[in-house]
């Protein structure tokens, strides 16, 4: 498999740890986030990665370089004007030839992406989303399943809460032809409007409860969460070689 990391976001409400950095960069640990992400897609064995970029470029490609000082092999994709995460994706449909697991870079998780996988295989899936119970369904990507895994609806960031459904962890598995849905320099995003689209025609779609940490580092409160898990033990990041830990938030 291949990867695509998510790293073009601002991160205005992380000001001032984001005035010169982007946020991927911010550290947890004395590490950027984004070193503990290609930390993981390397201890699954996924070494050819894609990162978008467009806030502060300079700062990721200064410190991942190709990839080579940490087992992996990095291409750069700039983005002059916004594309949303679909679009993203989509100004690199010739490197995401082959099934790719898409992270964003301002989740910090631990999953097994490997049992993702292994299920994507099993059940012939167009995509594969790793699920949870959110805090909040209205801050979330919210699908409603069939028995088996299958889902059957899905609402980018509902008006209000429906008892039972799942939110959309940000950690997805997709094979290339869902790129064919977005039109080449088309502003789309994987929950508004890829992931509706695909249960909409009847593609197999399959959700997957999460295992492992994962936390959104949207905000100061949570940012300062993240740096307490890590400091208690509550997150062990795949940098340090460890067993992983179970843990949902949105």
């Amino acid at each position: 498999m291949k990867a695509l990391i998510l790293a073009a976001g601002e991160g205005t409400r992380l000001r001032p740890l984001t005035l010169d950095r982007p946020k991927p960069m911010v550290p947890v640990g004395g590490r950027p986030i984004l070193e503990h992400l290609v930390g993981l897609l390397r201890q699954h064995g996924i070494t050819q990665i894609a990162i978008n970029l467009h806030y502060k470029p300079d700062r990721i490609i200064q410190h991942f370089g190709d990839g080579s000082r940490f087992g992996v092999q990095i291409k750069y994709s700039w983005e002059p004007r916004l594309l949303g995460t679909a679009g993203a994706a989509k100004r690199l449909e010739w490197f995401l030839n082959e099934p790719f697991v898409v992270l964003y870079g301002d989740v910090l998780t631990n999953v097994d992406l490997g049992h993702l996988a292994r299920q994507h295989a099993a059940r012939a899936a167009v995509a594969s989303l790793l699920l949870y119970e959110p805090d909040d369904q209205t801050r979330c990507g919210m699908a409603e399943l069939a028995p088996g895994g299958r889902i059957v609806g899905f609402v980018e960031k509902p008006a209000q809460a429906v008892p039972g459904r799942l939110a959309n962890s940000g950690v997805c598995l997709f094979e290339p032809l869902v790129l064919t849905i977005v039109r080449r320099g088309q502003v789309a995003d994987f929950g508004s409007d890829v992931i509706p689209a695909l249960v909409a025609r009847g593609l197999p779609v399959y959700g997957e409860f999460s295992r492992g940490y994962i936390l959104d580092i949207g905000s100061a409160e949570r940012y300062a969460e993240a740096q307490a898990d890590f400091a208690s033990g509550r997150f062990i990041s795949p940098l340090d070689g460890s067993d992983l830990l179970t843990r949902k938030a949105c």
